[in-house]
């Protein structure tokens, strides 16, 4: 089974490539469209911005080879919150994979 790991400068996906390696899953670490179009699965992690991370996504043209996916993608922290259609984290359009809105927590309300 071929693992693709989206690389998109955007934090601890060594770490999750390493977490894989020691549960005997190989990946790999890619942004090339082909890659991650032929993967059997795709993980999406991330630590970042929303705003910074969407501008690269987009710089890069990933934006559109996430939104073409059609195998199963798993998105952690980030990632999954840029899956989503907005976050209120600079106002940011994000891909519109998932139909919700990530909302700040307030701190008010904690």
């Amino acid at each position: 089974m071929k693992v693709a790991i989206v690389k998109y400068n955007a934090g601890n996906v060594e770490s999750v490539k390493n977490a894989l390696h020691r549960l005997g899953v190989e990946a790999i670490l890619t942004d090339d469209a082909q890659e991650l179009q032929t993967a059997d699965r795709v993980i999406f992690p991330g630590v970042g911005e929303a705003s910074t991370a969407m501008n690269y996504l987009r710089s890069r043209g990933l934006d559109k080879v996430i939104k073409s996916l059609v195998q199963p993608v798993l998105g952690i922290c980030l990632g999954m919150q840029l899956l989503c259609q907005f976050s209120d984290e600079n106002e940011t359009d994000c891909l519109g994979v998932l139909p919700y809105r990530v909302k700040k927590f307030e701190s008010d309300a904690l």
